[in-house]
């Protein structure tokens, strides 16, 4: 454990929404089970394996530490616990002051609703920060991007949507299943004044093409689905029925965003699928993930994949 105390003791205040230490990517041997973030005011350890009590005592001390040493006495320290185990068991404790309801954090500037006493997911995943900047930073680049469509697949509670609204993307489609998330993403439209322009759909892509065509074609599409959520997406069979819609989505030179999260299935995966599925669109990139998430084997962790369109024809 001497690693994540190592990290608690130079932690910085926390201002924006980041991860502090990343134990799952197995370069600080015997913490390969924990990690530890900052949604200020709250520090949230998680652990995927039940932690011992002398444990979770220690983190507590180290905490309490750093805390007289970097918050004011107007600060209280705020930190829970949430353990989560094989076959979706999860806890969580509050173990030092209380989580804030409405809980709302930043990160660049965007605000976000975060939820982090309830369910395993907290609202905002924070391994996606650097394909946020990407999208950031692509509709900024556009010579029109008030014109700029973008179609946000699988939104969850659409912090692209937000990042590319706020850089000045015209109109975003977010499309995802759960009508929960997509109310907290229209929360978070509203929180940072980009609510006009954004559209919101509770439907499974999978029987939404129609829709989903009729709103395009589009500048930019961001495929972030789950890697295995039973009813909803299984990536070993359901990305390649995604794969092949992209082509006629996009416009000339048109880019898409491909994500996956799960370490079983490497880089490959997604390029070979693309080559066979769309074999039109051109790989530009991998966008390189945060450097606090740095992984023993890059290939387990968070995949971030560019491609383009090609150029209108001028023949």
């Amino acid at each position: 454990m001497q690693p994540l105390l190592d990290a608690i003791a130079a932690m910085p205040y926390p201002t924006d929404a980041r991860r502090i230490f990343h134990g799952r990517g197995g370069r600080h041997p015997g913490c390969e089970q924990l990690s530890l973030d900052a949604y200020p005011p709250v520090i949230v350890l998680t652990s995927f394996e039940p932690l011992a009590e002398q444990a979770v005592a220690t983190v507590d001390q180290a905490l309490r530490a750093r805390w007289a040493r970097i918050a004011s006495d107007a600060q209280p320290l705020n930190w829970l616990l949430q353990t989560r185990e094989v076959g979706g068991k999860f806890d969580i404790r509050i173990m030092a002051g209380a989580v804030p309801e409405p809980h709302v954090v930043t990160e660049n500037g965007a605000r976000y609703l975060v939820h982090l006493a309830r369910g395993q997911n907290h609202g905002l995943f924070l391994d996606m920060a650097a394909g946020r900047e990407w999208v950031r930073r692509q509709v900024q680049a556009h010579p029109r991007p008030a014109r700029m469509k973008v179609l946000n697949l699988f939104a969850y509670t659409c912090a692209f949507s937000v990042v590319a609204r706020l850089a000045g993307a015209g109109q975003v489609l977010n499309m995802d299943m759960s009508k929960g998330a997509l109310a907290i993403g229209q929360q978070n439209h509203q929180l940072n004044g980009v609510k006009n322009g954004a559209s919101f759909a509770a439907h499974d892509i999978f029987s939404s093409w129609g829709k989903i065509t009729r709103g395009g074609p589009y500048d930019l599409i961001i495929v972030d689905p789950p890697s295995y959520q039973k009813g909803s997406f299984v990536a070993t069979k359901d990305y390649a029925r995604l794969m092949r819609r992209l082509p006629d989505l996009l416009l000339p030179e048109g880019q898409v965003l491909l994500c996956l999260n799960a370490p079983e299935l490497d880089t490959r995966f997604l390029t070979a699928q693309m080559q066979e599925f769309a074999p039109e669109l051109q790989w530009v990139e991998r966008v390189a993930n945060p450097p606090v998430f740095a992984d023993v084997d890059e290939e387990r962790s968070l995949k971030v994949l560019v491609y383009r369109a090609p150029a209108l024809s001028q023949a």
